[in-house]
């Protein structure tokens, strides 16, 4: 019971009900529900009394259905029962609060619950304090009211006309939004002073409230009022452009958007699809967002070469001219290209292979800078046909090849449809360059999308997100490229002919720097025939000292940088003009980058030279093999992959168990550690052609025999000693002449690929086909 309660003597008992989720105060009236039997036989008692008094005590918890003593709050409110009303099984009852009072004891509970009561006094201090806190509370609730508090308007009136400070304090109290315990705080609270100031904190807090609801509400009736205030005006501008004819205009778009698609040369399908999108646009006005995505999405379709195909002009004389006067040697490569013009000319001709798809797709694999691009664009230029370029490499969103569908900002069509529309052509040559390279993640898998985009047997109806309607791609010549094929998907690879590219021979590289490096170099430095003049020695020395690569990229740099540095000698008059030479390249370009040769010096012991291939082309690599007194460890270090650590330890192995015919002792390797190093250790290398070369080095070390310093070896090895065919022959055999070699030991299976190799270096070289360990020693140890 709150602190300001006192007792009184003036005990009643009257018929009793428990309330729930309202409190009752004094000189208030209030329409209660009463459902429960007992609650309503009380209420009927009462009635039948002379008094009609009741008492009315809130729960203080709701779902309590049977409350006892303990379950009430102890003040409560003593009313008269003014009105009844039954509906349904319910009554409901009209009340007049008369005074509070305090529950002393249930008297009894059946039929109804009696209990003895003690009406309580309200003690109060009349000063200036609550005269100017009653005013304060009246002109606060004004202030909700007009806030939009919801009040009975009798209620309100009655209030306003001046009512005691205690009634009008208990009217407030009562019409406030907040929880049972703090009304029944209120209630109980005696002292009319401190109630007065309760009321007031409560009432201001709920005028706060109020204000941010009205605030809220006035906000959204000023935006709901300025969208109606938009369209009004946006109505008044259609009728006046009506009276000045100038929607007219819109109508001389439309007719042009129907003009344009009446000539488009589509399926009817497509057609449908396209004129009930015009007929949307037309329909809508000009301020609705989706106007501008429609009539993006019309452009688009409009400016697709639907139907439209460039002329094939196949000439293979003119072709095979055209590739020699753009391209250096790649024979293999020529001849592929001039077989599949040959197919593609017979399939023009043969009126049963009409509306036939092209060949499979091309795919040119190869290290970087031999030309995979460049003859993408002979082949163009050859055939007449527009050319496009699209890189994959690091894309790794599926959007970006089937397009993204219209529902999102900005969308756009995929790079291939892009691609065609670029080129206004229905059958241009589409280089896809580096496919190799396409990544996946959580938006897709792009190279997925490229399935049916190459495959001959659906891409003539190509989905893409963006068109959502099929585009024909059968006649599109699509070439792809890669530096190597181990990335590319199997399902994708599968679709793909691959076409190798090898590196060039440094005679190679001398012809296509003097016929098209020099006069590329000459014409973007602006300088003459006179001025950018090389001989073959200086070039020559270039291609050794400064370039020693797979394809030509660094070549081209390299005449590049004598060029710029001629231009400034040229251009600067204080400076003489010195022609590049043998004694004074290096002015040019620095001290040399690469030693003219590769290849020791000296036969040396337990060292071999191996030949490996990479992604930018062959490569040699030194073996080399130390022993130090120890017991057996094999220590292996260079940064080898699992393969050639597991090459090393086979090698180990043979030579353990052929040590009888090596002329070893049986136990040798108890005494001694063996450490196998590859130099160049901050490179990875990995692959099962180095059995061979560790093996030869292992066996000069420990039988102290040196090897030739001009043999160069390649091929995988078993434990019983066989040599196992290797790819990337041709790669390692150009590689190992750049270096000085002359002699090179392969696996006997490997004597096919000889043909590959340019006859400059067949002429060259020395070849040793072997098909077991003992004859590389035989011929590599001295």
């Amino acid at each position: 019971m709150n602190s300001h309660l006192v007792s009184s003597t003036d005990l009643n008992t009257v018929p009793l009900v428990p309330i729930r989720d309202t409190v009752v105060f004094p000189e208030t009236e209030v329409i209660l529900t009463f459902g429960r039997r007992q609650s309503t036989l009380a209420v009927a008692s009462a009635l039948q009394s002379k008094s009609k008094l009741i008492a009315l005590f809130t729960q203080q918890k709701h779902e309590v259905n049977d409350p006892k003593l303990s379950d009430l709050y102890r003040v409560g409110t003593l009313c008269v029962v003014e009105r009844t009303l039954k509906n349904d099984g319910e009554m409901n009852v009209l009340v007049r609060g008369v005074s509070r009072i305090h529950l002393n004891k249930f008297v009894k509970e059946s039929p109804f619950i009696t209990g003895e009561v003690a009406k309580l006094t309200e003690t109060t201090t009349h000063n200036d304090d609550l005269e100017a806190m009653v005013r304060h509370l009246t002109t606060d609730f004004k202030k909700a009211v007009n806030l939009g508090k919801p009040v009975e308007f009798m209620n309100f009136m009655r209030l306003m006309s001046g009512v005691s400070a205690g009634e009008l304090i208990d009217q407030i109290a009562s019409s406030l939004s907040i929880t049972i315990a703090d009304k029944q705080a209120i209630l109980e609270t005696l002292s009319i002073n401190s109630r007065a100031k309760s009321v007031a904190h409560n009432l201001a807090h709920e005028i706060k409230i109020l204000e941010l609801e009205r605030n809220i509400a006035s906000k959204t009736q000023a935006k709901f009022s300025k969208n109606m205030k938009d369209a009004v005006l946006r109505e008044r501008m259609e009728m006046i452009k009506k009276e000045l004819g100038e929607d007219e205009e819109e109508d001389v778009e439309i007719k042009d958007l129907e003009h344009e698609i009446s000539k488009l040369k589509i399926d009817k399908p497509t057609r449908k699809k396209v004129e009930k999108e015009l007929d949307r646009y037309s329909k809508m006005s000009l301020h609705n967002p989706e106007a501008n995505y429609i009539r993006t999405w019309l452009d688009t379709i409009i400016e697709l070469p639907w139907g439209k195909f460039t002329t094939d002009r196949v000439a293979l004389k003119t072709a095979s001219q055209v590739l020699e006067e753009d391209h250096y040697g790649l024979p293999d490569v020529k001849e592929r290209i001039l077989e599949y013009l040959s197919v593609m000319k017979l399939k023009k001709k043969n009126t049963a292979s009409k509306g036939a798809t092209l060949p499979t797709i091309l795919c040119f694999v190869g290290p970087p800078g031999v030309g995979k691009t460049s003859i993408g664009r002979s082949i163009a230029r050859a055939l007449r046909r527009e050319f496009v370029k699209v890189s994959l490499g690091g894309i790794r969103d599926e959007a970006e090849i089937r397009g993204h569908r219209r529902t999102y900002v900005g969308a756009m069509p995929g790079r291939i449809v892009s691609g065609v529309k670029d080129a206004d052509s229905s059958n241009p040559v589409f280089m896809l360059d580096e496919i190799d390279k396409i990544g996946s993640d959580h938006r897709g898998d792009p190279s997925s999308a490229l399935l049916e985009a190459l495959d001959p047997e659906q891409n003539h109806a190509f989905s893409d997100h963006y068109l959502d309607v099929p585009y024909d791609l059968s006649q599109v010549m699509f070439i792809a490229t890669a530096n190597v094929l181990d990335t590319i998907p199997p399902a994708l690879r599968d679709r793909l002919e691959i076409i190798r590219f090898s590196g060039y021979t440094e005679i190679e590289k001398y012809h296509i720097a003097k016929s098209h490096l020099i006069p590329k170099v000459r014409e973007n430095n602006a300088l003459t025939n006179a001025q950018f003049k090389l001989s073959k020695p200086v070039i020559t020395k270039l291609i050794k000292s400064y370039a020693r690569e797979a394809g030509v990229r660094e070549l081209e740099r390299q005449l590049g940088r004598v060029a710029r540095k001629l231009a400034r000698s040229i251009v600067d008059s204080r400076k003489s003009i010195k022609k590049p030479t043998l004694k004074n390249l290096s002015d040019f370009l620095g001290p040399e980058k690469y030693l003219p040769t590769l290849r020791e010096k000296t036969h040396p012991v337990g060292m071999a030279t191996g030949l490996a291939w990479t992604s930018v082309g062959g490569v040699i690599l030194f073996i080399e093999v130390s022993l130090m007194p120890g017991k057996g460890t094999l220590k292996l270090t260079g940064q080898l992959g699992d393969v050639m650590q597991e090459s090393a330890q086979a090698a180990m192995t043979y030579v353990r168990s052929h040590y009888d015919s090596l002329g070893l002792k049986k136990d040798f390797y108890k005494t001694l550690d063996v450490h196998i190093h590859v130099p160049e250790g901050a490179v990875p290398k990995d692959g099962p052609s180095a059995g061979v070369t560790i093996t030869t080095a292992l066996v000069s070390a420990l039988s102290k025999k040196r090897i030739h310093k001009t043999l160069g070896m390649t091929g995988e090895i078993t434990l019983r000693g066989r040599v196992l065919e290797i790819g990337g022959l041709k790669e390692k055999v150009i590689a190992a002449h750049s270096a000085g070699l002359r002699e090179i030991i392969f696996p006997a299976g490997n004597a096919k690929d000889l043909v590959k190799i340019p006859a400059e270096i067949r002429s060259k070289m020395k070849f040793h086909p072997v098909e077991k360990v003992e004859e590389v020693l035989a011929i590599a140890l001295i």
